[in-house]
C-alpha cells in the first residue's frame, strides 16, 4: 500500500538540474544583452535623426516667412526677427535636446545654417556610437 503523505518519494530538483538550467539561462543572457544594448544605440540616433529633420523643416518654414534663417533655435519659439512676417512659433513645445540629453549645436549664417548634435559622447568628432550627427 502507498503511503498518503508521500514520504520516501523525491520530487524536487537535483542540484545538477538547478546548475544545469542557470548555465543555459547564462548563456542567453551573454547572447542576448549586446544585441539589446545595440538596438538601443541605434534607436537614439534614429531618434536624432528624425529630431534633426524636425527642426529643419521649421527652420525652412521660418526662412519662408522672414526670409532669413534666425540667428538661434529658440528664435523658432519667440520672434527675434523683429518682423511682421514672423509667424511662429515654428515647433510645438520647446526645441527639444538630443536623445542623449544635450543641445543641438546650431549655427546660421543667415542665408544657410548647420544642425549636428554630436552623439552620445557629447564632443565634436568621434566613431560609432560617439560620431556626429547631421548636416
Amino acid at each position: 500500500m502507498k503511503s498518503l503523505t508521500g514520504r520516501g518519494q523525491n520530487k524536487g530538483f537535483t542540484l545538477i538540474e538547478i546548475l544545469v538550467v542557470m548555465a543555459i539561462i547564462g548563456m542567453l543572457a551573454v547572447m542576448v544583452a549586446p544585441n539589446i544594448f545595440r538596438q538601443r544605440t541605434g534607436a537614439m540616433r534614429d531618434a536624432s535623426i528624425s529630431q534633426i529633420s524636425s527642426l529643419e523643416t521649421a527652420l525652412d518654414t521660418y526662412r519662408l516667412d522672414v526670409g532669413e534663417y534666425p540667428d538661434a533655435l529658440d528664435g523658432l519659439m519667440i520672434d527675434d526677427s523683429g518682423r511682421a512676417a514672423w509667424n511662429g512659433p515654428y515647433l510645438r513645445g520647446n526645441v527639444p535636446a538630443d536623445p542623449w540629453g544635450n543641445d543641438y549645436i546650431y549655427e546660421s549664417t543667415g542665408r544657410d545654417f548647420t544642425l549636428v548634435s554630436y552623439g552620445a559622447d557629447g564632443e565634436r568628432g568621434g566613431e560609432d556610437d560617439d560620431a556626429d550627427i547631421g548636416r
